[in-house]
C-alpha cells in the first residue's frame, strides 16, 4: 500500500470542520500533518497563523488543501505550488478565471498536481444521471437552487464582497452538475438581484441554450424560507429525469432510483489522491465560466437591503 499523502489544511472554517477534516481522518490515503488559519488552530495538530509558516515548518508536506474564501486563494495556491506541493482547491477554484489559468500553468511548470474540486459532481445521483441522459434527446431543463443564506452562511461577509460570488457560491454547485450531465450550453440572458447594501447578488435568474436550442433555465435564490430546494429537472423523449436534494436523490420516468449513501468529499479526496500519485491535474473551469458570463451579461436589478 502506498504511503499516506502528508497534507496540510488551510482555513479551518465550517466547510473544513464539517467535510474536509472528517474525510481526511477516515481516509487511509492521507495523514493530516498541520493546519493554518488566522482564526485559531486545531487541537492535537500543529497549527500556524499562515500557510507560509506551515510550509516552512513542515518540509515533508506533500500537499495542501485550501479552504479559504476564493478572494484569498490565488496567493495561497501559488505559494503552495512554488514550494512544490500538490494543491486541492475548494470550490469555486478562484475569484477569476484568469487566476485559475495561471495556477494551472504554474502547476504544470512545477510538476505538481492541481485539483479544482466540484463536490456536487460526487453526489450519488449525478453519475447515473449523466449515463442515462447520454445519447437521449433533451427537450428542456429547469434548475432550482433555493436556500436560506442566514442558515448556511451566518455572518460571512466575504460572500457579499466583490469576488465572493453571492448566491453563485451555492449556485455554482448546480452549474457543476449541469455541466457534467448535459451537452455543452451557453448563457443567453440573466437577471441578477443585488441588495442595495451589498456587492454580490442574492438571487439570479439565468437562461441558457445548447447548440440544438434546448432551453435551460436556472433560478438561484438565497431568500428561501422553510424547506431548501436543490433540484434539476430534465425533460426527455423518454420521460423526465429529476435530481433532487443536490444530487442525493434521482428519479427517472417517475421511478426513484436506488443510490449509495452520500460521500461527496470522500469522492473528491479519492480523486485528489489519484491525481497526486499519477502526476496529473484536473482543472475544469466550465462552472466558473458560466458564473462569470452571468456577471458579464446579466442585467443587475437593485433589491432591498439585506441584513444577517
Amino acid at each position: 500500500m502506498a504511503e499516506p499523502i502528508r497534507i496540510g489544511l488551510v482555513g479551518i472554517g465550517k466547510i473544513a470542520r464539517d467535510q474536509h477534516l472528517p474525510v481526511i481522518a477516515a481516509s487511509p490515503d492521507y495523514s493530516l500533518v498541520a493546519v493554518a488559519s488566522r482564526h485559531g488552530g486545531l487541537d492535537g495538530v500543529p497549527s500556524y497563523a499562515t500557510l507560509e509558516a506551515m510550509l516552512a515548518a513542515h518540509v515533508d508536506l506533500d500537499a495542501v488543501a485550501l479552504c479559504q474564501p476564493p478572494q484569498a486563494r490565488f496567493a495561497a495556491a501559488l505559494a503552495g505550488i512554488a514550494a512544490g506541493r500538490h494543491v486541492f482547491l475548494e470550490k469555486p477554484p478562484g475569484a477569476t478565471l484568469a487566476e485559475v489559468g495561471l495556477l494551472a500553468a504554474a502547476a504544470r511548470d512545477r510538476g505538481v498536481s492541481l485539483f479544482a474540486s466540484w463536490h456536487s459532481r460526487c453526489a450519488p445521483g449525478v453519475e447515473p444521471a449523466r449515463r442515462w441522459l447520454s445519447g437521449r434527446r433533451i427537450r428542456s431543463v429547469e434548475i432550482a437552487w433555493l436556500e436560506d443564506v442566514r442558515h448556511w452562511h451566518p455572518g460571512q461577509d466575504w460572500i457579499w464582497d466583490a469576488g465572493g460570488m453571492g448566491v453563485f457560491d451555492p449556485g455554482i454547485n448546480a452549474l457543476s452538475i449541469a455541466t457534467h450531465i448535459l451537452p455543452p450550453f451557453f448563457l443567453t440572458g440573466a437577471t441578477l438581484s443585488v441588495p442595495e447594501n451589498r456587492q454580490a447578488p442574492i438571487a439570479a435568474d439565468l437562461h441558457f441554450a445548447d447548440a440544438a436550442g434546448t432551453p435551460i433555465r436556472a433560478r438561484f435564490d438565497w431568500r428561501q424560507a422553510g424547506p431548501q430546494t436543490w433540484d434539476i429537472r430534465v425533460e426527455t423523449d423518454d420521460g423526465p429525469l429529476v435530481l433532487s436534494r443536490g444530487g442525493a436523490a434521482l428519479s427517472i420516468a417517475g421511478r426513484d432510483q436506488p443510490l449509495p449513501p452520500e460521500a461527496e468529499y470522500r469522492g473528491l479526496y479519492d480523486r485528489f489522491a489519484a491525481l497526486v500519485r499519477s502526476g496529473a491535474s484536473d482543472v475544469d473551469l466550465n462552472p466558473l465560466i458560466h458564473a462569470a458570463d452571468a456577471f458579464m451579461r446579466g442585467e443587475r436589478r437593485t433589491v432591498e437591503a439585506f441584513t444577517d
